[in-house]
């Protein structure tokens, strides 16, 4: 979890992270987000919302092992919904994500 907090960090520093429900939707919507990633105490109205927007748009969604406050932490914006607009950090992160779930 470590690494993947890592990479949401470095994301940010490099100007290609969205932050916020209404940033990442009209990201989504324009079709410049690669992938979105919600936090674990997203409230279920705005992460089905959020699923909504992506699966309409062929976007991948993932809910992480990361709160808010972690969120908060790591990228200094308390924030539930993420999105990463550049191809090779999104990739990177969808790596790791599908071995977190292969453990």
């Amino acid at each position: 979890m470590n690494r993947l907090l890592s990479t949401i960090s470095l994301t940010k520093r490099a100007g290609k992270l969205l932050m916020g429900f209404d940033q990442v939707k009209d990201a989504v919507l324009k079709g410049e987000a690669e992938i979105v990633l919600t936090a674990s105490d997203l409230s279920e109205k705005s992460r089905k919302g959020m699923d909504l927007i992506c699966e309409a748009e062929n976007i991948e969604s993932f809910t992480l092992p990361i709160s808010m406050d972690e969120f908060a932490y790591e990228i200094g914006k308390r924030t539930g919904i993420i999105a990463v607009t550049d191809p090779g950090l999104a990739g990177k992160l969808r790596t790791m994500l599908s071995r977190e779930t292969e453990k």
